[in-house]
């Protein structure tokens, strides 16, 4: 039984990997597959993780105490009025509170969990107290910001010395992209290692070690 999952696990493995040809009927199976079971597993996580322990168990528990969660859990039922036509445009009010909410709650998470540490990253000592290649590197941190800064200005022309700055930032700014698209390169290529390490030593060895056992 272990050996036929890896066999189905190392076929849809092999059929994503023929979309490396091109576009066919098995990619599109597996990828369909794929979507497939990542949505029911994620419904099926979100209704016993969040639907059941805050919202179902706390009304049959205790309904006079909770009933005010009905309000948001219509807000979210009338999400669905998108599939009749005819009141299709109810769902826009629960999508602006639903946004509203999002934007309302994330923004203060992401100016304590990212934008306040990144300044206060970015504020460094410009002293020999940090070491001759520290107070390099915070040379090249701060001129890095400033000109990234500058190039984003768009109140001053960018001819002169703030056009010479803002070329400057768009250099900093290419070195940021190449960094970021070289982490997302090794991540895909750290995937396919361990996708072809998987066929190795799980299918191709583990079929062998099956069929050396049986004769």
């Amino acid at each position: 039984m272990n050996l036929l999952g890896i066999w189905i696990a190392s076929f849809l493995t092999l059929c994503i990997f023929s979309f490396l040809y091109k576009d066919n009927p098995f990619f599109r199976f597996a990828e369909s597959l794929f979507a497939g079971v990542s949505l029911g597993y994620y419904i099926g996580q979100e209704a016993d993780q969040t639907i059941r322990p805050n919202l179902i168990e706390p009304l049959r528990t205790n309904f006079a105490g909770n009933w005010d969660l009905l309000i948001p859990a219509l807000i979210g039922v009338n999400l669905y009025t998108r599939y009749i036509p005819k009141a299709n445009w109810w769902a826009r009010w629960s999508l602006a509170i639903y946004v509203g909410y999002y934007v309302g709650v994330n923004m203060v998470q992401k100016l304590h969990g990212e934008v306040l540490p990144q300044m206060q990253s970015t504020v460094v000592p410009l002293s020999l107290s940090a070491g001759p290649m520290g107070l390099l590197n915070n040379l090249i941190l701060i001129a890095g910001v400033l000109s990234v800064l500058i190039y984003f200005f768009f109140s001053l022309e960018h001819k002169g010395a703030v056009g010479l700055t803002s070329r400057v930032g768009i250099w900093f700014l290419m070195l940021g992209f190449g960094a970021a698209f070289g982490y997302t390169v090794m991540g895909r290529v750290s995937l396919l290692i361990g996708r072809l390490n998987y066929l190795i030593t799980q299918w191709a060895m583990g079929t062998v070690d099956a069929l050396g056992r049986l004769l």
